[in-house]
């Protein structure tokens, strides 16, 4: 059976709201979340029309089963207030909130969001991009899963990462990986998602590849992603195998004989296999049941 609270983040795609075409290209795109961006890709002098624009974009269009997410301007910037103002009004599923730095910035945030009228609840993502958040990642997450509203995901920012502290970013993130898996922890130990950032150079497939089966290695839910292109790769990665499938299938089966209904472990095959690899297998297959029912419907369809 499948869960409804389950949702897909494989792919999650950024999408410029100034680029008209893009918006209107990612509702036929196969990916499982869209984040319409009104900071870093717009610029000052089109904000306005960005947000005018993609404001009539999501009320004359479907986007199918994709979540739909609004990455607003930071707290204390001019453009703040007027793209909360679009959330409110518009149904997003989730507000990715930009350069977060302590627990106090998630309350500011609580504030603003009080002060308006949703026409739907959205969930809280947050961008962990500076080394003030990497530092009081703890506190955010603390905050943020008692707030309003809710902390759902977090979202690695690794080029301000980068940028910020000057590290090196290449030869497979030798030097980010402490931040990154600390931010994996943290993630998992509040039950928080958690997407890792974006690979840049979209034309360097094997690069991609490789920072993919890191990316499902180090424990992220799924990848933010900057180009159509790299959808795919992303979805096919963080989905289970067709051996781990059949391998769930074979601990749930096996557990579900009569002879073994409630023991604690049993010997499958000449390996000892206990309740919590039961646990672990039902809940791959959980995913695995949701994202084939999600494939058929990822066309343009009846809203996020």
């Amino acid at each position: 059976m499948t869960d409804d609270s389950i949702r897909l983040r494989r792919s999650v795609l950024y999408v410029p709201a100034a680029n008209a075409r893009a918006i209107d290209k990612a509702a036929t795109l196969p990916c499982d979340a869209i984040v319409f961006d009104l900071e870093d890709a717009v610029s000052p002098a089109m904000k306005d029309t960005a947000r005018a624009q993609l404001a009539e974009a999501l009320s004359a269009q479907a986007f199918g089963t994709r979540q739909i997410v609004l990455r607003v301007n930071a707290l204390g910037t001019a453009p703040f207030e007027q793209d909360l103002m679009l959330a409110a009004r518009t149904r997003v599923d989730a507000v990715l909130l930009p350069k977060v730095g302590d627990d106090t910035d998630v309350a500011a945030f609580g504030y603003a969001c009080a002060a308006l009228a949703w026409d739907k609840p959205a969930a809280l993502w947050a961008m962990v991009e500076t080394p003030q958040a990497i530092h009081r990642l703890d506190a955010i997450v603390a905050a943020g899963r008692a707030a309003t509203p809710r902390l759902d995901c977090l979202v690695i920012g690794t080029n301000d990462l980068a940028k910020d502290t000057g590290v090196f970013p290449g030869e497979g993130r030798r030097y980010l990986l402490p931040w990154l898996m600390h931010a994996v922890l943290t993630a998992k130990r509040y039950g928080v998602e958690i997407l890792d950032g974006v690979w840049n150079d979209f034309g360097d497939q094997d690069g991609y590849a490789a920072e993919l089966t890191q990316s499902v290695r180090m424990a992220f839910d799924g990848k933010t992603l900057i180009h159509p292109s790299q959808i795919d790769a992303a979805n096919a990665a963080f989905a289970p195998s067709a051996q781990q499938v059949a391998e769930a299938r074979r601990i749930a089966a096996a557990f579900a004989a009569d002879e073994h209904r409630g023991a604690g472990v049993i010997n499958l095959d000449g390996k000892m296999v206990e309740r919590l690899h039961l646990e672990q297998a039902l809940r791959l297959l959980t995913r695995h049941e949701a994202i084939l029912q999600a494939e058929p419907r990822r066309g343009r369809g009846t809203g996020a």
